[in-house]
């Protein structure tokens, strides 16, 4: 289907507005629970003239709010749905409209009630926040159903664009649809090993976006054969004003935050910051743990006592299964979960990985080992409980790596062993990608993305993420 400019421009207003308006709902909604909370509870002193006030500057306050989300660029489309980007603007817009609030009122010595200031924007930030999460899952959702996506061309070798192909197709959420690759020399095959047309050569971009539906250009590795040629594309397209020309650099998993581009002589040098494997042994992630740990241990104490009654209800054996595993920089420990397997089932292994004896990470998704009871546990990870206390020891972190086993470790190869460099997680980045269906590979990369690019921001993403996985009980077995 042929999407015209005008048809994007207004599919990307319309988007633009409905987040708007969502954020208007909500401030809207807030400020009333506030001035209703400032007026009723009872920690509050007299109420006075205050509802007077609130109804004088609720509106300014609205608006500016609104307009202080505005220009941070809280409704900028490309944040929209992906990255941490778009919650850090709606949280530091947020910031600035609560300061100019109070130095506003300050200034022209307006009464504003403390009590409704501080309730608005305690509440607000929260749910302005939750607001933009459950429309990002919407947003999401419509992508992979094939809506709200945007059309891409990707100019490169035939293996890079093959590599990010994959990487956009897997992940369907971002809303990219491929319609094609360009080649940088000789004559252009029909389609890559992989099946991606190719549509011509890079040097006939301007023909070919001109001719179809391309939402962004995607310049990957090896698609130019000298450095001026880039400038010469876009001066060529520079008269498709929807269009997008991205550039993916060869840098594989290496987060936002350790990029910086500084220009250099007129050169966009990239720098890349030291990786992160030693700032995740600070004295804060420890403390996040400490505090976390103690927090769930005491909030999930039904469940313990649930899991504990069905598993002695079922075959009357040890509730909990203590297994050595590898954690910091080699250090074994004993680490423990609620027995999902029958008696004897570590005994059983090697009769049944066949094929399989020479892999690194065993998984079968039928296991007969698991018993009734334990199936339930595992389907909502509800097995793992128990590892909060090795969170407590200190021998795990609430997020991290997957802790392996010592027969995985002598198998690693030696970029495996990076793995090590942290604390082994109750979850992490393999938890929230799709727990046992994920390859070894995928696994390891991910593992590795976290050692490499450890921040609290992403333990904090990772936690609320683990929550609706866990729920959805995506590739638990």
């Amino acid at each position: 289907m042929r999407v015209d400019g005008a048809v994007r421009r207004t599919r990307r207003s319309t988007l633009q507005l409905s987040t708007a308006a969502a954020d208007l709902l909500t401030i809207l909604l807030v400020t009333v629970v506030a001035a209703v909370g400032r007026n009723t509870l009872p920690f509050f002193e007299s109420v006075g003239d205050i509802p007077e006030n609130v109804s004088a500057s609720a509106v300014f306050i609205v608006a500016g709010w609104l307009a202080a989300l505005a220009l941070s660029g809280a409704y900028a489309e490309s944040h929209f749905a992906v990255g941490t980007e778009e919650y850090r603007r709606v949280f530091m817009a947020s910031l600035a409209a609560a300061g100019l609030v109070g130095i506003g009122c300050y200034l022209a010595q307006f009464p504003l009630s403390r009590g409704f200031f501080v309730l608005l924007f305690t509440l607000g930030i929260p749910m302005l926040m939750l607001s933009r999460f459950l429309g990002r899952r919407v947003i999401q959702r419509l992508r992979r159903g094939g809506r709200l996506t945007r059309q891409i061309l990707i100019a490169g070798a035939p293996q890079h664009v093959e590599a990010l192909a994959d990487v956009l197709m897997r992940e369907s959420w971002l809303g990219y649809s491929i319609i094609g690759c360009l080649t940088a020399d000789g004559p252009p095959p029909s389609e890559t090993l992989t099946g991606i047309p190719v549509l011509g050569r890079t040097r006939d971009a301007e023909r070919i976006v001109g001719s179809r539906d391309v939402d962004t250009l995607l310049i990957a590795e090896g698609a130019f054969e000298e450095g001026a040629s880039l400038r010469q594309m876009a001066w060529d397209l520079e008269k498709h004003k929807d269009l997008e020309i991205a550039v993916a650099p060869s840098l594989t998993d290496v987060a936002a935050g350790r990029v910086e581009i500084r220009p250099v002589a007129g050169l966009p040098l990239v720098y890349i910051g030291h990786t992160r494997a030693q700032d995740s042994a600070h004295w804060a992630k420890r403390l996040f743990d400490i505090v976390g740990s103690v927090s769930l241990l005491l909030a999930s104490f039904p469940f313990w006592a649930w899991a504990a009654l069905r598993i002695k209800l079922h075959d009357g054996g040890p509730v909990l299964f203590r297994q050595t595993r590898v954690g910091l920089d080699g250090r074994t420990f004993e680490c423990l979960k609620f027995r999902t397997m029958v008696i004897g089932a570590e005994s059983m292994l090697p009769t049944m990985q066949g094929d399989d004896a020479d892999h690194v990470l065993f998984k079968m998704q039928h296991d007969p080992r698991v018993t009734k009871a334990g199936r339930l546990l595992r389907r909502y990870s509800l097995d793992e409980l128990p590892q909060l206390l090795n969170v407590l020891r200190g021998d795990m972190s609430l997020v991290g790596p997957r802790p392996p086993l010592p027969s995985e470790v002598e198998r690693y190869e030696d970029v495996a062993n990076r793995r090590l460099r942290v604390r082994p997680g109750l979850t992490g980045l393999w938890q929230i990608s799709g727990r046992s269906s994920l390859s070894w590979d995928d696994t390891i990369r991910l593992d590795l993305y976290y050692v490499d690019n450890w921040s609290m921001v992403q333990d904090l993403v990772i936690l609320a993420k683990t929550a609706s996985a866990v729920m959805a009980a995506r590739g638990a077995y």
